[in-house]
């Protein structure tokens, strides 16, 4: 029986003149990109731009909305309705999308990005305003969301495709949330351990939380990060090591 994982990163996130991560290197080696809708990163070209190139090599074509608040690169909460996050991802998603039809293809996926991430995973009545709005815009673009959530509960029983989002370099609390990046142990910086992590993940469904106790996990998409030439040798090693372990790395339309 084959087994198959996404491989995903957040891109466009630069804005007009100020560039951020290395976007053309990284689409060579991930197969899903999140593409930053104009609210807490990038702008209409780099839309355009990093749509067709993603199209281009091949690479499933995610929006990523996040909150109105580009000076903190929307990582601040903010106190939204749910009438409003529902609003706020419609409005961005259509946007990305508008583009993913001008070069020749739709959306495969949406994926939250920062603290609308993390409110949604946990907020449910949030979760079930975005759920439904996507639902009624498009059913066949699949959620990407933290493995576990009742976000992703939500979006399956309302009938969508979901993808169980896992991260490479992140540190876990027992509860199968990320650690705050203030705190120690939120992230990962050894290579070899990170890469035997998301073995351990896509094999056995399971990963070490921060205490040291196993926690179930479901892996259908490892988020990578790509914002240095050291970080690209990364994302391509966990994806050859991989492949050599017989897992296969494709798209996640052509597997869920």
């Amino acid at each position: 029986m084959s087994i198959y994982v996404d491989l995903n990163s957040d891109m466009g996130e630069g804005f007009a003149d100020y560039k951020m991560g290395l976007d053309s290197e990284l689409l060579n080696f991930v197969t899903s990109a999140n593409i930053a809708c104009g609210w807490h990163a990038g702008d209409a070209l780099i839309m355009s731009r990093t749509a067709k190139e993603a199209h281009t090599k091949g690479v499933g074509i995610g929006s990523h909305p996040g909150y109105p608040d580009m000076m903190a690169f929307g990582r601040r909460k903010m106190d939204v309705t749910a009438k409003e996050a529902a609003a706020y991802m419609l409005y961005q998603t259509g946007a990305l999308a508008a583009f993913a039809s001008t070069h020749g293809t739709r959306l495969q996926h949406m994926k939250l990005h920062g603290a609308f991430y993390n409110t949604a995973s946990v907020k449910e009545e949030m979760a079930q305003a975005i759920v439904n709005a996507l639902y009624d815009y498009d059913r066949r673009v699949i959620i990407m969301a933290l493995s576990g959530s009742s976000f992703l509960q939500i979006a399956q029983d309302k009938g969508l495709k979901v993808a169980h989002e896992v991260f490479a370099d992140r540190g876990y609390n027992e509860d199968g949330t990320l650690v705050d990046r203030k705190l120690p142990g939120a992230m990962i910086t050894d290579p070899i351990k990170a890469i035997e992590r998301v073995k351990r993940m896509v094999y056995d469904s399971k990963v070490e939380a921060i205490t040291g106790k196993w926690i179930d996990i479901k892996a259908d998409s490892i988020c990578v990060h790509g914002d240095n030439p050291e970080a690209i040798a990364f994302v391509e090693t966990i994806r050859n090591e991989l492949e050599k372990s017989g897992i296969k790395v494709r798209p996640l339309h052509t597997f869920l």
